[in-house]
């Protein structure tokens, strides 16, 4: 074979590669700034990905591939990377995609966050949802948040529950125990239970994927705990529509009832290309729970949050379509970006007319003079 695991790491860590993909009958796939590029050489063959698979993988996971299909873990390539890495089984041959953890953690203006999320990190209580698809940067601007009160709060004991873990916190001011699902504890909703009984101040749920793990989140928000947790959700209303639906239907009022009071802010935020030069940019919508807000909540009136986002720049909220038209404007992403990932595509289209006729005008009044 002429390809070595050690090699592929080496090509992602100096390429800055977010994603690696192993398959049969294609060469190594990495991922960079988005887009995939195949990495020169011939396809792998079956004993190939098998080859490459084991030299990363304990027996224990490639039992579990083979009796559950799958297996999701951390790895550390030396001193120079991490990775989360998953194996599967595809058409009966060993399959795997790592995706590299960046090393150095991000403060909040290095994300492009706003500032106002920074409030957030010293609630005596509540929930913060950090969501959007896959790939988006949840877990890094999760690290970021945690870091930030793991380095500036001597009142916090911080639990993290994680699969797997991602970013490895030190104690610094505030004490930092992080629980990986399937090493040290069963699941999400077992983790948040024990949490409840470690003294947490702040307890971080990697995913809220079901009602057990959402239910255990809300309760531990209500209980007098700062909770975040992330869901594969875009926009506030969205999110909270979500959680809410995932309960049987007869317990959905009260759920509501409960996140109108925990409920502390929603984070939704995306991933897209840079148009000025090759990279990344993240691009956000920030709700913040007002009184206003909690009452569309109670009241399942969530399809209006959207306008009080567009009203509530004093209380930090920000809309995704205005700071896609921010970043636009800045020159930082195309138009398409703009327009395929905006909420409401008929209002940025005449946005961007206004836009785009300004600076028109603005570039016929420059040559007049």
């Amino acid at each position: 074979m002429s390809y070595s695991m050690s090699d592929l790491l080496q090509l992602m860590v100096s390429e800055g590669a977010a994603d690696l993909h192993i398959r049969v009958n294609t060469a190594p796939v990495i991922r960079l700034h988005g887009v995939l590029h195949r990495v020169d050489g011939p396809g792998l063959k079956p004993e190939d990905t098998e080859e490459l698979m084991r030299s990363i993988t304990s027996e224990d996971h490639v039992q579990s591939v083979r009796e559950r299909g799958g297996a999701d873990f951390g790895f550390a390539f030396g001193d120079m990377a991490r990775f989360r890495v998953s194996v599967f089984k595809e058409k009966g041959n060993f399959g795997m995609v790592l995706r590299q953890i960046p090393s150095k953690l991000l403060t909040l203006e290095q994300i492009g966050i706003p500032l106002s999320v920074r409030e957030l990190l010293y609630k005596p209580r509540g929930l913060v949802l950090v969501t959007g698809p896959t790939g988006s940067g949840k877990t890094t601007t999760l690290a970021s948040m945690i870091n930030i009160i793991n380095e500036e709060r001597d009142d916090a004991h911080i639990i993290t529950i994680e699969d797997p873990i991602e970013y490895y916190h030190k104690h610094k001011k505030a004490v930092v125990t992080q629980r990986e699902i399937h090493v040290d504890v069963p699941n999400f909703a077992e983790g948040l239970r024990r949490a409840l009984r470690q003294d947490p101040d702040i307890i971080m749920v990697g995913e809220m994927r079901d009602l057990e793990t959402m239910d255990a989140a809300i309760t531990a928000a209500e209980t007098g705990h700062l909770v975040f947790g992330t869901l594969h959700t875009t926009g506030a209303s969205k999110t909270i529509d979500r959680i809410v639906n995932a309960f049987p239907t007869n317990q959905q009022e009260q759920i509501r009832i409960q996140l109108s009071t925990v409920l502390q802010a929603v984070i939704s935020q995306l991933l897209l290309p840079r148009a000025d030069k090759p990279g990344r940019v993240a691009a956000f919508e920030i709700m913040i729970n007002t009184p206003s807000i909690s009452a569309l909540i109670r009241d399942n009136k969530t399809f209006r949050i959207n306008s009080d986002i567009q009203t509530g720049a004093k209380y930090g909220m920000v809309t995704l379509d205005s700071f896609l038209m921010e970043k636009y404007t800045a020159g930082l992403i195309s138009r398409e970006e703009v327009i395929t990932k905006s909420q409401d595509p008929t209002t940025i289209m005449l946005k961007l007319q206004e836009h785009d006729l300004a600076t028109a005008v603005k570039g016929g009044a420059g040559k007049k003079s």
